[in-house]
């Protein structure tokens, strides 16, 4: 096995801990049950039931969002003219996902919009004037363009837009810019004001579908065949799994296995889900997939997987966007390895800012997520073109804000925003040094040392007799997890080695374990990026997830491991 650079990582309880009598079993679960729950907070019998069983008649008033009648009186009036419609999108899988739901509301009123998705290298993310130029050729001028995941802080460019008499509505859940609000006719963005924060923008276009559903309704047209392709995004877009997002995935993935979409139907069977959809499907086979094709500057290629009306094509397309993953693999390691001989020289800073003009833009932010979780710090990572331009993706820890330290650093960058622990950044490649002492500095100024090291949160002691299936069917109370429902890690004593382990891909384990010298009970467990680390001889102490395996129609509970430690 390979020696890790991992620095050490400290297991911490998450709160009160959770004791065990004797070794358990699968019938006392509600004890841990009730463990979890407290630790999420979740209070009240009202509460406790909607977050157990959420259902789609709790589904609040859309309306009650900023802008939101503004939007659907101005959609209804274009509707009613006939007026050209463009829809504007992001290339990620929030993006396409949210253009494929304003498309299939509007053509259920009788309205057959354009709709356009940038490409990442050459013209960037958004509203930028490259885009524009092209969608306008591409799309002809609109009488109104509606932008989805995108256009809250594009206040030149739809200044632009309204100076040529073309409306704007922006459907968005980006922070708001340091300029204030864009000329539009309307914004709806839940960060501009309401409770709905935690929305992503396929979610925010679901909530305008639901409201133009309530003013006119249509007897033919179900709200829920949107769930599945809603729930893709708001997995994919790692957005909190609080409130309105959890009903959703949680109703999204029990559509899913049948959905009536053919393109996540083929995608489906092409990753071998075999009917059944969890939010790992979607956030490590699904969700990945529809983002190469944005990586692989071929965006419209995951539009026209969504939007496809032939099974033949379907499958054609999804096969498509599986080897633009693979590809998108290849480069990402790559650019991986180049990014750790470059990290040689800075060790001991405590964020990550690495760039070359070798690295292509759309694998930067994959490299950044890795790398901020090996080392456990803020992280950007920035392609740099011929002509010196740097287009970065951050990834942070918890405590500090891309946000914050990205307006820190305003007059250090060409441009930059996003969310609180994921964002963008375009800079030249001169000042590049600068930008790494500055947020440095800004991270040591907002930070502990305690705060900035790598820590497992443990939520209770499992022993290896309680894992079963019954056991998994009450754990999956708790799902979907997420940022805000975070999956429980569990831990157990005293793990040996049953069998030796098999090297996967050169660089997962498939590990065979039993928990005492006299464990009765095998555990099979996957180590993913265990063959890259130095493992301290067993028995161990491990720290691991559950998750649901189905596999030629049998079903199994599934360990996959965090991290192993010596017993202590």
């Amino acid at each position: 096995m390979q020696e890790s650079t991992t620095p050490p990582v400290e297991w911490v309880i998450r709160g009160e801990s959770f004791q065990m009598d004797g070794n358990g079993s699968a019938t006392d679960f509600p004890a841990i049950l009730a463990h979890l729950i407290r630790q999420r907070n979740i209070v009240g019998s009202e509460d406790l039931e909607r977050f157990l069983d959420p259902k789609l008649k709790d589904l609040s008033d859309p309306f009650r969002m900023p802008d939101m009648e503004i939007a659907v009186q101005r959609l209804f009036e274009s509707i009613d003219r006939g007026e050209s419609i463009s829809i504007f999108g992001d290339y990620d899988v929030d993006g396409v996902t949210s253009i494929s739901v304003m498309r299939s509301i509007l053509r259920a009123y009788g309205v057959e919009p354009k709709y356009f998705v940038p490409q990442r290298s050459a013209e960037g993310y958004g509203l930028s004037e490259a885009a524009l130029k092209r969608c306008v050729e591409e799309c002809g001028e609109p009488d109104l363009l509606i932008a989805v995941d995108c256009g809250t802080g594009s206040v030149d460019e739809i200044a632009g837009l309204v100076a040529r008499g073309i409306d704007v509505i922006v459907l968005d859940h980006h922070e708001p810019g340091p300029r204030g609000r864009p000329d539009v006719v309307a914004l709806v963005n839940p960060k501009c004001g309401s409770e709905f924060q935690y929305l992503c923008a396929a979610g925010v276009c679901f909530k305008v579908a639901h409201a133009m559903l309530k003013r006119r309704p249509l007897a033919d047209y179900d709200l829920k065949n949107l769930l599945d392709m809603v729930s893709v995004a708001t997995i994919a877009d790692i957005v909190p799994m609080v409130g309105e997002n959890r009903l959703i995935v949680r109703h999204g993935l029990k559509r899913l296995p049948t959905t009536a979409n053919l393109g996540l139907r083929a995608l489906q069977k092409a990753v071998g889900m075999n009917g059944n959809a969890t939010s790992m499907d979607v956030g490590f086979r699904i969700g990945p997939r529809l983002n190469a094709a944005g990586r692989m500057d071929q965006p419209e290629m995951a539009l026209a997987t969504l939007m496809c009306e032939d099974p033949a094509e379907a499958e054609q397309l999804a096969q498509l966007l599986d080897d633009f993953n693979r590809e998108r693999q290849t480069m990402e390691e790559r650019t991986r390895r180049e990014a750790l001989e470059l990290m040689k020289d800075f060790e001991n800073d405590p964020v990550i800012v690495l760039g070359s003009r070798d690295w292509h833009p759309g694998v930067v932010g994959i490299v950044a997520s890795r790398l901020m979780r090996q080392y456990h710090r803020p992280t950007f990572i920035i392609s740099i073109d011929d002509q010196g331009v740097g287009k970065g993706s951050g990834r942070s820890i918890q405590g500090v804000s891309l946000v914050s330290a990205i307006a820190d650093s305003r007059h250090l960058l060409l441009a930059g925003g996003g969310h609180e622990m994921a964002a963008g950044i375009s800079i030249n490649e001169e000042m590049m040094p600068e930008f790494r002492k500055s947020f440095a500095q800004y991270v040591l100024a907002h930070t502990t040392e305690e705060e900035r090291a790598a820590r497992i949160h443990l939520d209770a002691e499992l022993s290896f007799d309680w894992l079963s299936l019954d056991f998994l069917k009450s754990y999956e109370l708790l799902q979907p997890f997420g940022s805000g429902n975070p999956q429980p890690v569990f831990f157990a004593r005293d793990v040996f080695l049953s069998r030796p382990p098999m090297h996967l891909k050169n660089k997962h384990l498939r590990l065979f374990l039993r928990q005492g010298q006299g464990g009765l009970n095998e555990q099979s467990a996957m180590f993913f990026n265990g063959g890259e680390r130095q493992l301290p001889d067993p028995p161990w102490d491990i720290a691991f997830t559950i998750d649901r395996n189905t596999f030629r129609g049998m079903t199994s509970l599934q360990v996959v491991i965090t991290d192993v430690r010596a017993a202590q």
